[in-house]
């Protein structure tokens, strides 16, 4: 435990600067009005990204000093910008600036050579689509960052470009691709789905992927996949800096592997449906919102604890959680409605920011509060999301934090019963049922968790 307080009083490195992210929109053949705040969202929420929304891309380009932008995304097919902008928009990504190409984008601008080279692959004369259609995106390409580690796109609902006219002189990589059907109108042959590459000092990322048709609002689940979520966001990413640190794994999804193993997701990132307010019927009134792809409390919100709607008596329960400097929180487990507030009786997993202050060992993050203290346990700061697991099973609860177990102790039984009777719940219906809730402690401060997931064992 004293080497536990001891990295706990390390300098911790803090997060690293959001990345200055221009989205370029305003016009396209698209439902651009959509898809530019959906695509802003879908890199925000990372983390990574500070995303400015430009609807008058030439009166941006030719007017603003362009230095910082570290990134531009092109959401846009619409008419030339004039010389001034252009101009200014080849300046940047020559000096350094990333590129980000999505769908439409490749059909803009013929005959302006920089930036058809800029691109890679075009949308012009024998290109093409067939209906709007789920289908498979595979990864051909695994030694580059943007797709080290990731999965195949499972059943992507999108349109699938065809024919892609290659631009003279570009320098470009095939990093992802889909079998064209001819049953859906296809070629017969794989099509290009994501590609790498470089112009001047930039890099740029290209999908043909984020087809959303005006009036059609079932095509907007192209943008509403997590897997293209992160496609993009780890292409962005490379593209503004050469190297990728986002994980491969989509936010709220569950992995092949989980499926196959009976996980059940309790969070799809928009939608709150597997929980409730405690003691009651419906969602809290306030404090509780789905936002950034997480469930986030407000600060002062108020609200209450939220409580999953089904019980779970053994289980293994993963998520991911991140609070505010200062901020205070916890999930709590085997939560019965029998008594004033949860914490009465369901045990919990500490979540905290125990790296402003030190805590009392038994109340840091990870701990199973009150009862154990986590050994060593290895946490990031304030601002970065950590990976918590609960898992309850044969009289025995463990507690992982980021991969490490540092939570082992019976929860059941005379050993249980001890750490019980020496604890503040010793009075309360504390840790006496086989089953009950999973709980988002309402601790009045701002927490926000996701990738909320569990397996009943």
């Amino acid at each position: 435990m004293l080497l536990a307080t001891l990295l706990a009083a390390l300098p911790q490195a803090p997060p690293p600067a959001p990345i200055r992210t221009v989205l370029l929109t305003g016009a396209n053949n698209h439902e651009w009005q959509w898809t530019a705040p959906e695509i802003a969202a879908a890199l925000a929420e990372t983390g990574r990204f500070e995303v400015r929304v430009e609807a008058d891309p030439a009166s941006f380009l030719a007017r603003t000093d362009l230095a910082s932008v570290q990134l531009f995304v092109l959401d846009y097919n619409g008419p030339r910008w004039g010389d001034a902008a252009e101009a200014a928009f080849v300046r940047a990504v020559d000096a350094g600036a990333g590129v980000s190409v999505l769908h439409a984008a490749n059909n803009a601008f013929p005959g302006w050579a920089d930036y058809e080279r800029m691109v890679g692959l075009l949308w012009r004369d024998g290109s093409g689509h067939g209906t709007y259609h789920p289908f498979d995106v595979v990864v051909v390409d695994h030694h580059h960052a943007i797709t080290a580690g990731m999965a195949d796109l499972r059943l992507h609902a999108d349109e699938l470009y065809h024919r892609l006219v290659p631009a003279p002189g570009a320098d470009h990589r095939v990093l992802l691709s889909a079998f064209s059907d001819p049953r859906t109108g296809g070629t017969g042959r794989h099509e290009p789905m994501a590609l790498a590459g470089t112009f001047g000092r930039g890099r740029v990322f290209h999908t043909p992927l984020g087809h959303v048709w005006t009036g059609v609002p079932a095509t907007r689940a192209t943008w509403l996949d997590p897997q293209l979520r992160r496609l993009v966001a780890r292409g962005s990413e490379w593209a503004a800096t050469g190297a990728v640190t986002l994980a491969p794994e989509p936010l709220n999804l569950l992995s092949p592997l989980e499926r196959a193993e009976g996980f059940e997701s309790l969070f799809d990132g928009r939608s709150l449906r597997h929980w409730r307010s405690y003691r009651g019927t419906g969602l809290p009134a306030t404090g509780w919102v789905a936002r950034d792809a997480a469930i986030v409390h407000t600060a002062g919100g108020g609200g209450g604890d939220l409580v999953s709607v089904d019980e779970y008596a053994e289980f293994d329960f993963r998520f991911a959680f991140r609070v505010a400097p200062g901020a205070n929180s916890g999930v709590l487990w085997h939560v019965l409605e029998s008594a004033d507030h949860g914490y009465m009786t369901g045990p919990e997993y500490q979540v905290l920011d125990d790296l402003t202050a030190t805590p009392d060992p038994k109340h840091g993050t990870a701990a199973l509060y009150d009862l154990a203290a986590p050994a060593t346990p290895p946490l990031r700061p304030a601002g970065s999301w950590n990976d918590g697991r609960i898992v309850v099973a044969a009289g025995r609860v463990q507690h992982w934090l980021n991969g490490s177990l540092v939570v082992d102790v019976p929860c059941a039984g005379p050993e249980w019963q001890a750490l019980v009777a020496g604890s503040k719940f010793r009075d309360w219906p504390f840790g006496r049922s086989g089953r009950g809730r999973i709980a988002l402690q309402d601790h009045g401060d701002e927490v926000a968790y996701r990738n909320l997931r569990v397996r009943r064992l």
